[in-house]
């Protein structure tokens, strides 16, 4: 293939490059709906420290309190005994380090 054959193919890479570089930087950017690498991590971490401090506390049940975590707000989810456990989980969850806040969406069990 001679130099002038592969000048377009060249060029067609080129603008396939430039036309897919802003995508590749883009790709690891936040955006409304999806989380980055960084904050993935982030949150995935402060939902670990909030079962943690879940377990070693008397009071509330680690095993029915599910705890999700998105952009630094933890929300808390499950069934709990007891209208003092539903308070005492959210006061713990907004003790860890890095919460934003917490939407305290537990159900106490009727008795």
């Amino acid at each position: 293939m001679s130099i002038r054959n592969r000048k377009p193919l060249v060029l067609i890479a080129a603008m396939l490059f430039i036309g897919l570089l802003p995508g590749l930087w883009l790709g690891c950017a936040s955006t409304a709906t999806r989380q980055s690498t960084g904050e993935y991590v982030d949150d995935s971490a402060i939902t670990t420290k909030v079962k943690t401090a879940f377990a070693t506390d008397p009071t509330v049940s680690a095993l029915t309190v599910h705890v999700k975590t998105y952009n630094g707000v933890v929300q808390l989810r499950g069934t709990v005994s007891t209208p003092v456990e539903k308070s005492k989980a959210e006061e713990i969850a907004s003790g860890v380090s890095g919460v934003k806040s917490v939407m305290n969406d537990l159900t106490v069990k009727p008795k």
